[in-house]
């Protein structure tokens, strides 16, 4: 019996891990613009997340029009932000990545887009008037804790992303700049070997007939 309990929890917590929502990593094209739309109910929390992992200064517009045509949110050249709203009305909302601004470099951008409240981990939870178990306790701190877990992997995964493209371009600017380098030394020691040798170099006078 406690096995099959220990097995009923379990399924809770990861079917509780598993509530609704997206997570996507899209290129974004300079001078270009990404759009995604949801349908939703009237008077369900949404809430968006997004960061630039790579791409120029690492920033990105974003903004938010509910079905209406009303922007609701909007910001310009962030690196990173996060926007939660309860709808007002039924319908597709929409939301958009902009990178027009830039002309010459793309962004790879992160986004986790949650919608409605996370359900209750055990059975009428919300309405119960007794105490929890210390099994059911227990639960509900492992599912706290997971979620702290969760949350923290994605926020390394994306900061480790950001790094290693920070260092390949790095790394690719030090290696241009190595080859500039060897291009410059080996012009310079032509040229170095061109005038010396021109120091060095004889010059015999012009020949011409004496007159007798």
């Amino acid at each position: 019996m406690p096995g099959a309990v220990r097995t009923l929890c379990l399924a809770a917590l990861l079917g509780a891990l598993r509530a609704g929502g997206t997570e996507l990593t899209l290129e974004l094209p300079d001078s270009a613009q990404r759009c995604f739309h949801q349908e939703l109910e009237s008077g369900v929390k949404f809430t968006l997340d997004y960061q630039v992992i790579s791409g120029g200064h690492y920033d990105v517009d974003c903004y938010v029009e509910d079905p209406n045509g009303k922007t609701i949110y909007q910001e310009t050249k962030k690196q990173y932000d996060s926007f939660s709203h309860h709808t007002e009305a039924k319908g597709v909302y929409t939301f958009c990545f902009s990178n027009e601004f830039s002309t010459f470099s793309h962004k790879i951008v992160y986004f986790d887009f949650q919608v409605g409240d996370e359900p209750p981990i055990l059975p009428d939870m919300n309405n119960r008037v007794t105490a929890l178990t210390q099994l059911e306790s227990a639960c509900v701190t492992i599912h706290e804790m997971l979620k702290a877990v969760i949350d923290s992997q994605t926020h390394y995964r994306l900061r480790e992303a950001q790094d290693r493209s920070r260092a390949e371009e790095l790394n690719g600017r030090v290696s241009y700049w190595s080859v500039g380098e060897t291009l410059i030394l080996f012009v310079v020691s032509i040229g170095q070997v061109v005038l010396l040798k021109s120091f060095f170099t004889e010059k015999r006078p012009s020949s011409g007939g004496a007159g007798t």
